[in-house]
């Protein structure tokens, strides 16, 4: 097995933008995903290391070493990161020039031949899953024969090899959990909405939605939801609670782990008998009985995509959600004591000034535990870029994040500028939070939770932190 190193590279201070961010940025409250996505081929690869750099603060300086004895260099990349990442690569090449460097990740996956171009230093990337294409490399496989990558030849050539199948038994893949445990510093990684510390992992992938912006469907994990077995992600779950005693929460990061209702009820009560608190991805749509059998599990919280308040424009992103559904769903959590981390998008098309006072009311009137809000990001490969492309939607940017990390607003409509857009974000955090009911709701969970006073402390001071310089770009 060849010496293999796995790298999300340094990037933006405090940038989250892991092999398991599903969007690239700085976050309003300073967050880390778990890189699950380099843990992964990490687990096949007897012998590797993996190094998570931002989550850790660690700088080009602090790691350089590492590569020096490594035949091998994944490095994860995505459309904000990717210039910085090749510039990671040529630090490698000059380092450890005998050293084999390539990429994987959204970016290289739907821009293959741009991503090789762009840099001599990458030897190869990887399109679709890539678990077993870097297994087979690190075997020491010649590249020729490695199904699922596009390669540099010796002659400078760039040559495209047989599409790999898609993993069908996800049972086939070893655990993550033992890879955070043996290379990463698990508390670290923070999510505000999470107990801290937290472990996330996939009990499958895919997702059956068709929401033309969501990345990781449209490129690397498909539309088809493959499945763990529900004893398979029952041992993983003993062995975080054998090994992690100090883990408070459990985050399962499939994109919609509610797409399967039979499943999800058949883990809940199997997460029941080992009475662990968990939260996951869902869709507005879990019907009472479905949510109520969660609960009982051990569900504390939803991490749930409303994106708008506006019918029209959930028809325009194919979110296939009704308004009234999400409101009805809404309301059974709230009875059943389910927390909601509510996530909100502005500048989606058909989006106005109207719309947008319409989604800022619609997430008042619902009244998620807490909320996100993001600003569209039409990245290369989903449905939202190509309609931006043939528009004429951009704003001549063409990048994803400012300077120092931040989410930027990309897209401008004919009556509805970028400037316009980003600047409502601040406008719908400001009407949510800073309302006296939700105001005396956070007080009364701090007061009553020691734990919560500190995190609701902290992520007031990066709140406010993050406002101040929106302001400054804007």
């Amino acid at each position: 097995m060849m010496r293999t190193l796995f790298l999300q590279a340094p990037s933006f201070h405090g940038f989250d933008g892991g092999a398991g961010a599903r969007y690239q940025a700085k976050r309003e409250i300073k967050s880390f995903w778990y890189p699950t996505w380099l843990a992964q081929p990490a687990a096949l690869v007897e012998g590797s290391k993996l190094i998570d750099a931002p989550a850790h603060d660690l700088s080009w300086d602090d790691i350089a070493h590492e590569v020096d004895d490594k035949e091998l260099v994944i490095l994860h990349t995505s459309t904000p990161s990717f210039a910085q990442d090749l510039h990671t690569a040529k630090l490698i090449k000059a380092r450890n020039p005998k050293a084999m460097i390539g990429l994987i990740g959204a970016k290289v996956a739907v821009e293959t031949q741009e991503s090789i171009e762009a840099s001599t230093d990458i030897d190869f990337v990887c399109r679709n899953e890539f678990d077993f294409t870097i297994l087979d490399i690190a075997k020491g496989m010649p590249l020729k024969e490695v199904h699922g990558i596009t390669w540099r030849d010796s002659d400078g050539s760039i040559v495209h090899n047989k599409d790999r199948a898609v993993i069908e038994n996800m049972d086939s893949l070893p655990f993550v959990s033992p890879v955070y445990l043996r290379d990463l510093k698990i508390e670290n990684y923070f999510i505000g909405y999470l107990k801290h510390p937290y472990v996330s992992f996939y009990t499958g992938r895919g997702c059956k939605s068709r929401c033309t912006f969501c990345l990781w469907p449209q490129t690397v994990g498909g539309h088809n939801y493959r499945t763990r077995t529900i004893p398979h992600v029952i041992e993983e779950i003993k062995y975080i609670l054998r090994e992690m005693p100090q883990v408070k929460e459990i985050f399962f990061d499939d994109d919609t782990l509610t797409d399967d209702r039979p499943r999800v009820e058949e883990l809940s009560r199997e997460l029941g008998k080992l009475g662990i608190t968990w939260s996951c991805n869902a869709k507005a749509n879990v019907p009472y009985d479905t949510l109520k059998i969660m609960k009982e599990g051990g569900c504390r919280l939803l991490l749930v995509g409303y994106e708008s308040g506006n019918q029209q424009i959930l028809h325009n992103i194919k979110k296939g959600m009704r308004i009234e559904v999400a409101k009805q769903f809404t309301k059974d959590c709230h009875e059943l004591g389910l927390a909601i981390h509510g996530t909100f998008i502005l500048g989606l098309p058909g989006e106005t000034l109207a719309t947008i006072e319409e989604t800022i009311r619609y997430a008042i009137e619902i009244n998620p535990h807490t909320i996100q809000v993001s600003l569209a990001a039409p990245y290369p490969g989903t449905f939202l870029y190509k309609q931006a492309v043939e528009n004429g939607w951009f704003d001549g940017t063409d990048h994803l994040v400012a300077e120092y990390g931040n989410q930027i607003a990309q897209l401008s409509y004919p009556d509805l500028p970028a400037s316009v857009i980003f600047n409502k974000v601040e406008e719908f955090y400001k009407r949510f939070y800073f309302r006296p009911r939700k105001i005396g709701a956070i007080v009364n969970e701090m007061v009553r939770d020691w734990d919560m006073m500190k995190r609701r402390l902290r992520e007031g001071v990066e709140f406010f932190e993050f406002l101040r310089k929106r302001k400054e770009a804007a």
